[in-house]
């Protein structure tokens, strides 16, 4: 069975050693803390990840744009490009990041190289947004969160009830698109 992007990444990602408990931290004191921590980063990224570079300018006709993070995956063969975001996800988030991965693929992407990954790590992730965007079809877009801390037990069990419910509701729609 071939690996997929989905098989990398993960979703919530605990980011407890950048030491963010704070809560009026900024999305580039965020993505200075990971630089600071790269090798723990890199570790809760997961396997065969290796840093790129920061802030990383690709051009549009006349129109800069700055991806936060860029990483390879030497087991995917592909980029993963990662756009930091506090607060809720938002449908301007997921369609920031599909125009990333598309220019990134146009501009940088190698004739060896797999598509481009796009990763939208947020410190709330919205459902809504998951469900009824791009992020519902798409094989290369994904949202994930992140906690500045490790979670207690009953927030672990409140996500793994989320969760379970999530892949119950799932499997029940699979269920009637088969019948």
């Amino acid at each position: 069975m071939a690996e997929t992007a989905k098989d990398y990444l993960r979703d919530p990602y605990i980011l407890d050693f950048l030491n963010l408990q704070d809560k009026t931290y900024q999305e580039s004191q965020l993505e200075q803390a990971i630089i600071s921590n790269l090798q723990q980063f890199l570790l809760e990224l997961g396997k065969g990840f290796a840093f790129v570079e920061r802030q990383q300018r690709i051009r549009f006709d006349d129109e800069d744009f700055y991806i936060d993070l860029v990483f390879y995956n030497f087991k995917l063969k592909c980029f993963l490009l990662v756009d930091l975001k506090l607060g809720k996800l938002r449908h301007q988030d997921i369609g920031q990041m599909d125009t990333y991965v598309r220019l990134y693929d146009e501009q940088r992407r190698g004739s060896d190289d797999n598509p481009t990954i796009g990763l939208v790590l947020c410190s709330e992730k919205s459902e809504a947004v998951v469900k009824y965007s791009v992020l519902a079809e798409q094989k290369q877009l994904f949202a994930a969160k992140y906690l500045p801390y490790l979670p207690s037990e009953d927030e672990l069990k409140r996500e793994l009830e989320r969760e379970r419910a999530q892949a119950v509701e799932q499997l029940q729609q699979q269920a009637l698109g088969n019948e």
